[in-house]
């Protein structure tokens, strides 16, 4: 049979010799890690499957490891079999290497086909059809994900595997599945007896236990106003915290403090205007070194990459245990992590201008795509400017050789349209880039977005990811990076990685502590502002806790929300417990509402599942004067959540919201009336007059009371008034809600304060114009601005003081705002307030928070999304309820 054919049956009836049996090395002076073994392509290999990897390529099978988390997948038990047909492939494993297992369900000889390949994806062969007969069922309906590993060596016929069964843990879904399995005889009942032990004592370890109990209201009363008091006073009510003590989930794992400092220093570039700072010409030489990577030495104890070369001057990866007698590729650059404010982008205008001839594709949000022409500008001599192209909007489809620029500068958004039409404008270009920039490279930490996966396939002689926050929601973030990085050797793969990390950091296994350890000590680049070699000299900064008292009223409004959450949580866990399919996302709501009443009762009001219900009977909207409202409203929370545009894949600009309840930047949907007048969503019938713009700032539905303070704006009020005391203090009010922005500017307004505002209904000339109000302006010392918007890209040193006034479930995202304030050029000490409702589930997200920080520190597990959610799981639900 022709090498590549599938095999009618599963039946192996040739006889040829199996490839010789492979020793591991020996680790010389460290002791092998305990780990499964995979690995992944070569830049050789990728080439010739066409990508790294193409969407193609995996719709041909369908991957059996979900896309659930880690967290919420347990071992059930374990099931020995054999690999049949190996004859027919070149497929090799070692025992002990793990192996991909692949379900085929367009297999023509068999839909219940499940194929096994080698981590460098080449074909072993196939589980038998007495076993995929009832295994198919299993995977095709989602109850389990199945991992394999060898065991045994490869023979003439067939080779010995283990499958490994992994499924949800909630107890009622575990025991239905389990008397499947052992129906079938994939698990006995002795070792699911085990495995459930373990499972409920690591439950019992993580905290996932806790039981849910109702609350009832308190008494109401009316508080009176309280008065204004001085800046001291609310200090010794405040406790001063330090948030990030312990909590840089990337520090444990990153190079020491005083081996950075002996790093060597690169020369100053000649074409800089700017001199840079001795630990940014450090920066420099080791992105010049990183972008030439050599292999380690022949029995050496050097690491490169996670490859290891023995005395035999075979390669063996740390990650896989994968052996090979062929060099691997390595990928040129890596991630630069330097704290916010360190000069990520003068590193990088450096290293362009002395890095060699070619091309740079800078890729970076939209709102700081043009920070980096200005900078660019700013600090290259005029003899030396590099020719910049920015490549966004309609203008770009004049553009098709980019690649006659030094430098292009275009924004995820774009990237992944490209991706989605076909267009290969930057995908395309007829030879590499030299290189490919990702600025505020976290933004693909999810890997199955388009723009993650666009990102993976540009070709680039070297790739870089810059992020002041290489973790936000967990370790997992980092898996998205080194897939973009091009890493060979596996641990790009999402199941190897699941496998070789999280699991094992879910099961306090230091091994893979040390793997990570081991790989970012030499791809990623970590300096923080309080360093000492850093010198940055920047002012002090405190941070407070500033807990919040409810009014009387306030907190009977708080316990009788708080008894419905517990409510709707407690009906969907009792639906979960008898197979029925309960809404996560009512129990997502509850949470939503809860939070907000702790900043104003009224954004609790007509919030988003009763909006959308009264439209909900609608197709396309009759735009009444009632309607108006309501869709202006919709329009608002669509703002809030930060979707992106579905015709350019961005954050809206000029953001218009369409009769048929669909949301676009207003040059996006223009174009596609002007084409095709008609909705590209759902296909109705659409005219300009049918698109709404937001409400004008500061106007409130009727039903929103603005007219009483809640406790958090009275406080708030408080510390402005305070604040304004000492002699030009500047403060910048953070909120995730623009509809609680609004509140704020009412009370502002009422104070006979000035202000300026940001939020994501703003384009980007509103948005330089309130910068510079607080750069200039003397008069306008208070800044709202949203959290999402202002968490990147912006300079805001103009102010001094810092006001959080709701907490965001990733750390990350609040570090990030407050870093625009605190950064070098702060000439100001700096205070940070956080505002938290006493007794809420305020005080609860900072434990969630603490949890996130604490990542990899403390070898905790992924604390990612259930379901729906980006950044909530079960057990936070349960925590944050309890």
């Amino acid at each position: 049979m022709p090498r590549g054919k599938r095999a009618v049956d599963f039946i192996d009836l040739t006889g040829a010799s199996p490839e010789p049996v492979r020793k591991r090395p020996a680790l010389s002076s460290q002791a092998p890690l305990s780990r499964p073994s995979f690995s992944a392509p070569s830049s050789s290999q990728r080439s010739q499957t066409s990508s790294y990897p193409t969407s193609t390529q995996e719709s041909d099978y369908l991957d059996l490891t979900q896309d659930d988390d880690a967290l919420d997948k347990e071992l059930y038990g374990t099931f020995d079999a054999k690999i049949v047909g190996v004859r027919y492939y070149n497929g090799y494993a070692s025992p002990g290497e793990v192996v991909l297992c692949h379900r085929e369900p367009s297999n023509q000889y068999d839909s219940n086909a499940i194929r096994i390949d080698n981590v460098l994806h080449q074909q072993i062969g196939h589980l038998p059809r007495t076993v995929v007969s009832k295994l198919a069922r299993h995977i095709d309906s989602g109850d389990i994900t199945v991992e394999g590993q060898i065991i045994g060596e490869k023979g003439v016929y067939d080779c010995p595997i283990r499958l490994s069964f992994y499924g949800p843990s909630d107890p009622a879904q575990r025991t239905r599945i389990e008397n499947a399995l052992k129906a079938d005889k994939f698990v006995k009942a002795t070792q699911l007896k085990q495995t459930r032990k373990d499972a409920e004592a690591r439950r019992v370890a993580l905290g996932l236990t806790q039981r849910v109990s109702t609350a009832g209201g308190l008494a109401s009363s009316q508080v009176p106003p309280v008065p204004e008091i001085s800046l001291e006073e609310i200090l010794e009510s405040s406790d001063a915290v330090e948030f990030r003590n312990g909590g840089d989930a990337i520090k444990t794992l990153a190079l020491s403090e005083d081996d950075l400092a002996k790093m060597p220093q690169a020369a100053q570039p000649s074409q800089l205007k700017s001199t840079l700072l001795p630990y940014q010409l450090q920066g420099l030489a080791w992105m010049q070194s990183k972008e030439n990577p050599q292999l380690p030495p022949v029995g050496s104890d050097t690491v490169t990459q996670l490859w290891r070369r023995d005395k035999k001057g075979r390669y063996w990866n740390l990650a896989s245990d994968f052996i090979t007698a062929k060099a691997p590729s390595l990928f040129s650059g890596g991630i630069l992590a330097d704290d916010m404010g360190l000069g990520k982008t003068l590193q990088i205008i450096s290293l362009i201008l002395t890095g060699g001839p070619g091309s740079t594709l800078i890729i970076a949000p939209v709102s700081v795509m043009s920070n980096w022409e200005q900078q660019i500008r700013r600090h290259v001599k005029e003899e030396h400017q590099p020719s910049i192209l920015v490549y966004h909007g309609a203008k770009r489809g004049s553009y098709h050789n980019l690649l006659e620029y030094n430098v292009v500068i275009t924004s995820y958004g774009t990237l992944a349209k490209e991706l989605v039409d076909g267009n290969k404008t930057l995908l395309g270009q007829k030879k590499p880039w030299r290189r490919v920039v990702l600025d505020e490279g976290h933004t693909i930490r999810n890997v199955k977005t388009k723009a993650a996966l666009a990102a993976c396939e540009l070709a680039a002689e070297s790739r870089w990811v810059l992020t002041g926050t290489p973790i936000i929601n967990s370790v997992k973030d980092l898996q998205s990076l080194v897939r973009f990085l091009h890493i060979t050797g596996g641990i790009e793969q999402p199941e190897i990685f699941s496998n070789a990390i999280s699991r094992k950091l879910m099961s306090g296994d230091r091994s893979a502590e040390a793997l990570l350890q081991s790989l970012m000590q030499d791809i990623c680049l970590r300096r923080k502002k309080d360093m000492k070699f850093v010198d940055l000299r920047l002012p002090k900064k405190t941070e407070y806790l500033h807990r919040i008292t409810f009014h009387p009223e306030e907190k009977t409004k708080y316990d009788a929300l708080l008894s419905e959450a517990r409510g709707v949580l407690e009906d969907y866990q009792a639906k979960s417990k008898t197979g029925q399919k309960g809404r996560f996302q009512n129990v997502l709501e509850r949470l939503l509402r809860l939070r907000q009443s702790c900043n104003h009762w009224t954004l609790c009001r007509e919030r988003i599942n009763d909006l959308m219900q009264m439209l909900k009977e609608y197709d396309v909207v009759p735009l009444t004067e009632k309607n108006r409202a309501l869709l202006q409203e919709a329009l608002r929370l669509f703002i809030d959540s930060q979707d992106d545009c579905a015709i350019c894949y961005d954050t809206p600009t000029n953001p218009v919201i369409t009769n048929c309840q669909h949301v676009f930047c207003r040059h996006c949907i223009t174009r596609a009336i002007q084409l095709q007048a008609k909705c590209p969503m759902c296909r109705n019938p659409l005219k300009e007059d049918d698109l709404l713009e937001p409400a004008p700032e500061g106007t409130f539905d009727k039903h929103f009371d603005t007219e009483q303070q809640s406790s958090k704006t009275e406080a708030m009020l408080q510390i402005i008034r305070a604040t304004l005391k000492n002699q030009g203090s500047k403060i910048v009010i953070f909120s995730q809600w623009t509809s609680f922005l609004d509140i704020v500017q009412k009370q502002l307004q009422g104070a006979g304060l000035n202000y300026c505002r940001i939020d994501g209904s703003m384009n980007a000339e509103k948005r330089d114009k309130a910068i510079d109000a607080l750069d200039n302006d003397s008069e306008t010392r208070i800044m709202l601005a949203s959290l999402a918007v202002c968490s990147v890209g912006l300079n805001l040193v103009s102010a001094d003081t810092v006001i959080l006034s709701d907490s965001w479930w990733a750390p990350a995202i609040e570090d990030q705002a407050v870093d625009r304030v605190h950064r070098l050029g702060q000439t100001r000490e700096t205070k940070i307030w956080r505002l938290i409702m006493e007794g809420t589930i305020e005080e609860r997200v900072l434990d969630v928070q603490q949890e996130k920080r604490d990542l990899v520190t403390k070898a905790f597990q992924e604390k990612g999304k259930a379901k729906k959610s980006k950044d909530t799981r079960m057990a936070d639900v349960m925590k944050l309820l309890s």
